[in-house]
């Protein structure tokens, strides 16, 4: 199928870093950072008694999505006040170790204080806490360093909980803070040492937003261009690259609030599709815009926009079509490189989206806030193939690996179909 030939040629043209194995989900969006894995042979159907090939009960909520790397399953949790990391055998859920992640844990509406993501490389596993601690451990549960951005840096001043999860990336974690709501300190990015815990660099990130509007609870993404690899970072009403190397801004695309409102706080994080980079807002507008650019490039690099985007769930693409669904369900397909619309207004099950979609084996994986996760046909025509129904509150975005289906619901990590 072409999106599965997009991605094999994306990896072979040297985008060296970019993939990982198939089998491993080691980011919250999976082996390319997109949502998007080449596996193939998935579950369709599943219930909450049906194609369940374990389930460990957790003590509580976290819109944090497990990582994968060969046996072993990372997932925050939080108890009470206490936030831990857990290691899960995948292939008999049997809980390995805990980890704590320190106290301090506090609800702030949907999110706490373990809404951060976990991501690994097969050898460390590292973990940011809304409370600003950064952590490495080895597999065995060791921890190698600790962190404590807040402490150094000055406390996150979003409205909600802090819910940005590390970017990993070659030898480096990057880390965004982007905030102002209650704060007058500046918004900055964030490039660590993965081995060291030491900052590489650390660099500001002005905008004229207001308010609510600088805060961003998106996670950063990298795209390789003609002139090298770039750090992408959404928020405080534009997009921006940045060089690997110093942190630098190379570019800044504006436009993500046209009315200047003081409450366009951002969620659903920016997908890269070759050198296009989508980049949501609060829904509308949604833009997508070439990287690799210089400066200013608001007008010269913009290639569409759409007044349909997401709110909170991150869109997917095959690389032909971009894959939107709303916070209420409504789904969308776009032709990813001109924006026209392929089919609109589809519904899936009603109840609220916050779960990012995933693609693979030529589906769409969408899940709601009831626990209940549909299947639909990518590709230009409107299929729903399935709807799955685990009937456990859900903000966790679904991962795969190895020809299973993991979620997080409130009370349970689930690993939906057998392993290959």
């Amino acid at each position: 199928m072409l999106w599965r030939a997009f991605w094999s040629v994306l990896c072979l043209l040297g985008s060296a870093g970019l993939c990982s194995a198939a089998p491993d989900w080691p980011h919250w969006r999976g082996p390319t950072r997109n949502g998007v894995s080449d596996e193939t042979n998935l579950p369709v159907r599943w219930s909450s008694e049906e194609n369940v090939h374990w389930k460990v009960a957790l003590p509580g909520r976290s819109g944090s999505t497990p990582v994968i790397w060969a046996d072993r399953i990372f997932v925050t949790v939080t108890e009470n006040d206490a936030i831990e990391l857990w290691c899960v055998n995948r292939g008999t859920g049997d809980v390995i170790w805990k980890a704590p992640l320190g106290g301090g844990n506090r609800s702030s509406r949907k999110a706490n204080m373990s809404t951060p993501s976990p991501v690994t490389d097969g050898e460390s596993v590292w973990v940011l806490t809304g409370t600003g601690l950064l952590r490495r451990f080895d597999f065995s549960g060791k921890e190698i360093w600790l962190r404590n951005i807040t402490g150094e840096y000055g406390r996150f001043g979003l409205n909600y909980a802090y819910g940005s999860s590390p970017l990993l990336f070659d030898d480096a974690l990057y880390v965004q803070v982007l905030h102002g709501m209650r704060t007058d300190d500046s918004s900055y990015i964030l490039r660590i040492d993965k081995g060291t815990g030491r900052t590489v660099w650390r660099v500001e990130r002005p905008t004229d937003a207001r308010r609510e509007s600088p805060d961003s609870y998106t996670t950063p993404a990298i795209v390789r261009t003609g002139s090298g690899l770039e750090l992408v970072v959404s928020g405080g009403d534009c997009v921006t690259g940045h060089d690997l190397a110093t942190g630098n801004e190379l570019w800044r695309a504006n436009g993500l609030n046209p009315n200047q409102e003081s409450d366009y706080r951002l969620v659903a994080s920016p997908v890269v599709v070759g050198e296009l980079v989508v980049v949501p807002s609060r829904v509308r507008p949604m833009l997508v815009v070439r990287a690799g650019g210089r400066g200013d490039v608001t007008t010269s690099r913009r290639l569409w926009s759409s007044d349909v985007g997401p709110d909170v769930p991150s869109p997917v693409s095959d690389g032909e079509y971009l894959y939107v669904i709303r916070d209420s369900g409504i789904l969308y397909c776009f032709d990813v490189r001109t924006g026209a619309e392929i089919y609109s207004g589809r519904r899936l099950p009603s109840g609220t989206y916050s779960s990012s979609l995933v693609l693979a084996d030529g589906k769409i994986y969408a899940t709601n806030e009831d626990g209940v996760t549909s299947v639909v046909r990518a590709g230009p025509q409107f299929e729903i193939l399935a709807e799955n129904n685990l009937d456990d509150y859900t903000l966790s975005s679904p991962a795969i690996s190895n020809g299973q289906i993991f979620l997080r619901t409130d009370f349970a990590l689930w690993a939906i179909g057998q392993p290959r």
